[in-house]
């Protein structure tokens, strides 16, 4: 099959490669690639990992269950897989081993001979965060990424516990290879809506310039699961709402509203622009955090007619759990175009929907022009990006009613990425796979941004952890989270939108 783009002959190592993260969304990604014609035409992908198959068509037949469940394309399915899937192998090795890398170095210099040219090669640490540093310093000792342009590293999230443990890992990584060489995932910055936003700043004239602490209000981000921690209680023990899901998808998300316009979309003039947001955000005082951060965790309760446990109750979590399940949290960002601009976010478990979304407010227009009836529905303008479930952008703003009267109505024009384009959206790991595959580190984070990251957050992580909550769980399934998180933006005189099909506001 031809490829749409010249990419070198790839080799990609997925170490974990029979775990569930290659199973529910790496494959199905390289599949749906595979389909678009987006991979190169010479590529394999080598499964590595500690669980026994019997053959390579066992392992096959595993992922091929995981494709049929979770790709977005099943209906070329049964037609390509075959030819696909003959490019696959897996091998039961021990990853802490030395002769696991002799192993590796064979294969490549293998497919280099087959193919007569350097392949790139790709290993995709798809393992427990711990043990990703044993694995990198196994790959450097025996020179298997000592050429920069040829090899590169991806690793998943968390990257580090704390500031301190992210430095640590970054300058052992820095010892060993070059910043370009190494990919720091994050799936949300592969999100269709969330690479749009560039493009609706930066490509259109209509918004950049109100774009800044002039004409914008505040800003909302939400982040909303309908699901509890699942079988990840023993991770989320460890992590945290904070450190889940604000200290790199929510940040990420308020860098890309934020970012002053780039000159050029070279890599690095992207990622200094976040982190120059990054640096930017105001730091909580020990003594503000809990005026300007809101935690909760889940009790029991029900959810969507089902019946479900408490935080404290789930599997490997400690009955007398401090661990926030909820985060809510007030921002600053201190320069020119954001002064005075308070970024509202909030992220939780159990929450009434799955959502996730951006919330732009305007200033509000001056009423005075108008009589009386006219601004019963007065709302400010306000600008939505849709990032889950549904990918869209909406604009609201003022329009009269038909009738005789001057009465005005909120309407919104809406740009929808389904109906505009088909129903062609990649999924997030699509998207990122391809750029690793092409070397564009543009949508992977920095070692400066993820020290970055963690240093806004590392106060209220510090101040949290010297006054244990007294009132957890103090929030029930199905709602939006605790009560103090409405009172939270309540008290500068907003409220968190939630915007469903059934509610525009």
């Amino acid at each position: 099959m031809a490829s749409k783009k010249n990419l070198v002959p790839t080799i990609l190592f997925i170490f974990g490669g029979s775990g569930d993260l290659t199973n529910r969304k790496l494959v199905p990604a390289l599949y749906n690639l595979y389909l678009e014609n987006y991979l190169p035409e010479k590529f394999v992908i080598i499964g590595v990992g500690r669980t026994t198959f019997a053959s390579d068509d066992e392992y096959r037949g595993k992922l091929l269950e995981g494709v049929k469940q979770f790709s977005r394309t099943k209906k070329e399915i049964d037609e390509q897989w075959g030819d696909f899937s003959k490019n696959i192998t897996y091998h039961e090795l021990d990853l802490t081993a030395d002769e696991t890398y002799s192993h590796i170095t064979s294969w490549i210099n293998d497919k280099a001979k087959e193919w007569n040219v350097k392949p790139i090669v790709i290993f995709y640490l798809a393992v427990a965060p711990q043990l990703a540093p044993a694995i990198a310093t196994k790959l450097s000792e025996q020179k298997l990424c000592i050429d920069s342009e040829s090899t590169r590293m991806v690793f998943e999230k968390p990257f580090g516990h704390d500031l301190q443990s992210a430095r640590e890992l970054n300058q052992i990584l820095g010892k060993m290879f070059k910043e370009d060489q190494i990919y720091r995932i994050d799936h949300y910055l592969g999100k269709e809506t969330v690479q749009n936003i560039l493009a609706f700043r930066f490509a259109n004239t209509l918004f950049e310039p109100v774009w800044n602490c002039n004409y914008i209000d505040h800003v909302q981000i939400t982040a909303a699961e309908a699901v509890g921690v699942e079988d990840r209680g023993g991770y989320y023990e460890q992590a945290g709402a904070l450190r889940d899901m604000v200290q790199n998808h929510i940040l990420q998300l308020l860098c890309m509203i934020a970012m002053e316009a780039p000159t050029s979309f070279d890599a690095n003039e992207i990622r200094n622009k976040k982190v120059d947001v990054l640096n930017a955000i105001r730091k909580i005082n020990p003594e503000d955090v809990h005026a300007n951060t809101v935690r909760g965790q889940y009790s029991s309760g029900w959810i969507k007619g089902k019946e479900v446990v408490g935080y404290r109750q789930e599997k490997n979590v400690n009955p007398q759990s401090s661990v926030e399940t909820f985060v809510a949290a007030k921002f600053y960002i201190d320069n020119w175009r954001w002064q005075n601009v308070p970024f509202y976010i909030r992220t939780g478990k159990y929450m009434h929907e799955k959502t996730t979304l951006i919330t732009v407010h305007f200033k509000e227009a001056p009423r005075y022009a108008f009589p009386g009836e006219a601004v019963e529905t007065w709302r400010p303008n306000r600008l939505t990006f849709s990032i889950q479930p549904e990918a869209n952008i909406k604009m609201r703003f003022q329009a009269k009613r038909p009738g005789p009267n001057m009465i005005l109505n909120p309407v919104d024009m809406v740009f929808n990425q389904k109906e505009e384009y088909n129903g062609y959206e990649p999924e997030a790991y699509e998207t990122l796979l391809e750029d690793v595959i092409e070397g564009n580190p543009t949508l992977f984070m920095r070692a400066d941004q993820v020290e970055a990251a963690w240093k806004v957050i590392t106060p209220i992580m510090e101040a949290w952890a010297n006054r244990q909550p007294v009132d957890f769980p103090n929030y029930s399934p199905d709602s939006w989270g605790p009560e103090d998180a409405e009172a939270l933006i309540a008290r500068d005189g907003h409220n968190w939108v939630s915007l469903t099909s059934k509610n525009k506001e």
